[in-house]
């Protein structure tokens, strides 16, 4: 057989291509309906691929939010989130432990550890300026060290000092939403709210951070120092104790440290179970990596499915081209047209077929993708340029693999016998 040069090949594909293109308009609503496998398989891939992104991009976001380079000592642990009866037994967090570790920390120079902050909070508070209220909103006491814990930057005013903090003056640094809703046309640095029975001035404004993992906003938070909190509020409230450490990298050795040391300080005998739980990002990850392996899983079974359908149907529309052109086929073969040249004009045709297929399903997702968008903000979601390529490059193979039997069929099939067809 005729070896075809670089001249041919070119030649013999373009006009492969023209003949594609003539079929596919020539039966505009067949090749829709043969393309729709394809078409809900790539709109099925793609938001896979984008949710997944959008998973992952707003779970690195909230991460940044508590600090790759801070620990928490709590009475549960993140890892078994809901499952509150396992800890209700044990004793409470005391802020006092923070200060107990820092009088450690301070004596052990080459200490993983670089301070520990106490943080008490509520998450059923309420403030009032006039007219306006605020109803479950977040309220934290701590002192003035948070900042050294904390992601946030302040877009207004200050943080409240340390004579503030050991002397509970009845200041506050509020959140973006806080500001926003009490105060819609004017600042509130300087404003006094209330909160319960109490007057509190703010000093400060926090920069918009946004939410964590969907469930809660850091702007919608009210920080006071821990005195004028437990006026307020009293002390039987969620503790947390807030331990910044001096190298991100060496997490596992600073929670090492840091259980020996609540250990000591809680007097638990060796041997014994801890009593409280340290907590870090990593037990966050371990709940996100379910639902992201979920999501892939029932994406590639929906997107297999899909053009698996599709490309039966696109194979069998393909078998059914070939007969209806079998003289065409005949005619031309007995012109000089080689086998070759027969087997890429319907493995070329089947391939824009899914080609189309992939663009109307890789359109569908973009404008999917931009509703949410617009409906939901806060969702996290993400389309990435690779979702592209990846959705044209699984068209093409479905392409390839369904219009391949029918193409070998359509080169094998005999000039005279073809020709004879009716």
């Amino acid at each position: 057989m005729m070896k075809l040069t670089n001249r041919q090949f070119r030649y013999e594909t373009t006009e492969s291509l023209k003949m594609a293109l003539f079929q596919i308009r020539a039966n505009k609503i067949r090749s829709f309906l043969t393309a729709l496998g394809v078409i809900i398989g790539i709109v099925a891939i793609t938001m896979m691929g984008t949710a997944i992104n959008g998973i992952d991009r707003g779970f690195d976001k909230s991460l940044a939010m508590l600090g790759y380079d801070v620990i928490y000592v709590q009475k549960s642990s993140w890892s078994t989130m809901g499952q509150w009866w396992r800890y209700r037994n044990r004793p409470d967090i005391k802020t006092e432990y923070a200060a107990q570790l820092n009088r450690i920390i301070a004596d052990n120079p080459r200490s993983e550890l670089s301070i520990a902050v106490p943080q008490i909070s509520t998450y059923q508070a309420s403030a009032k300026y006039h007219d306006q209220i605020l109803e479950h909103i977040i309220s934290l006491g701590t002192n003035h060290d948070y900042l050294q814990t904390a992601s946030g930057n302040l877009s207004a005013g200050r943080f409240f000092t340390h004579g503030e903090s050991v002397s509970s003056e009845m200041v506050s640094v509020v959140g973006d939403d806080i500001a926003a809703g009490l105060f819609p046309n004017e600042p509130a640095l300087g404003k006094s709210i209330q909160i319960k029975n109490r007057k509190f001035r703010i000093i400060g404004v926090f920069r918009k951070q946004g939410k964590f993992l969907g469930l809660f906003s850091f702007d919608n938070q009210i920080i006071m120092p821990l005195g004028a909190f437990e006026m307020v509020y009293g002390k039987n409230m969620f503790t947390t104790i807030r331990v910044k450490i001096k190298n991100q990298e060496r997490v596992a050795e600073a929670k090492e440290e840091l259980l020996g040391l609540m250990r000591r300080i809680r007097r638990i005998a060796p041997g014994k179970e801890e009593d409280f739980s340290i907590n870090e990002q990593r037990a966050f990850k371990s709940q996100l990596d379910p639902i992201k392996n979920g999501i892939a899983v029932a994406g590639i079974f929906i997107t297999g499915m899909s053009l698996f359908v599709g490309a039966i149907g696109i194979m069998n529309i393909t078998f059914v081209s070939v007969k209806e052109r079998t003289r065409e086929i005949g005619l031309r073969k007995a012109l000089g047209a080689r086998r070759q040249t027969i087997l890429l004009q319907f493995l070329i045709e089947s391939v824009m077929i899914c080609l189309i297929g992939g663009v109307i399903g890789l359109g569908t997702a973009l404008f999917i993708t931009f509703a949410i968008e617009k409906i939901v903000p806060d969702f996290p979601i993400e389309f990435s340029p690779a979702l592209v390529f990846a959705s044209l490059a699984v068209s093409v193979i479905t392409g390839v693999v369904s219009g391949l039997a029918p193409a070998v069929t359509a080169s094998k099939l005999d000039p005279a016998d073809s020709l004879r067809y009716e």
